[in-house]
């Protein structure tokens, strides 16, 4: 009876994790990525401040709503949510940010948790270490369902030199 009990409490772990962690994305962008990698603090050359927020009429953005860099480069991304409810920053390429806009409206809690990524509450502030490994033209967006349809995105070009 043990042995059966045993058995049934592996099973149940088994399918219990992919359940459990439904409620972030976390892991999936640690491997390389067409966007980069996460960067070295020691190798940042460049600090590019985001602002998130809303606007009166309605509007939700990022200033900056676009970024430079070098392929090749270190920079941090200070963010700072000046905003009134939470928003988050998701660097990656075009299709990808569709994908998990996709994904995030089935799912609105779900929370990104990976180093391309970062969600802030109101007032607060975070940084992205990211190293631009390939050049072309990538996105930033935030994905909570609602604020990339009010304007909630930005363009990354990273030139080749």
């Amino acid at each position: 009876m043990k042995t059966f009990a045993f058995a049934i409490a592996i099973i149940v772990a088994a399918f219990a994790g992919p359940a459990l962690s439904s409620g972030t994305h976390a892991g999936g962008h640690e491997a390389k990525m067409a966007v980069g990698e996460p960067g070295d603090k020691a190798k940042v050359t460049q600090t590019i401040r985001v602002t998130m927020k809303e606007t009166d009429d309605g509007k939700m953005l990022f200033q900056p709503a676009v970024i430079k860099a070098r392929k090749g480069q270190t920079i941090r991304i200070a963010l700072k949510n000046a905003g009134q409810s939470d928003h988050e920053f998701v660097l990656d390429q075009e299709d990808k940010i569709l994908e998990h806009k996709a994904v995030m409206a089935k799912f609105p809690e779900m929370e990104h948790a990976d180093a391309n990524s970062m969600r802030l509450a109101p007032g607060a502030s975070g940084e992205i270490l990211w190293k631009f490994t390939s050049d072309g033209e990538f996105k930033f967006a935030c994905l909570i369902p609602g604020h990339y349809e009010a304007g909630m995105h930005g363009d990354v070009s990273v030139s080749a030199n």
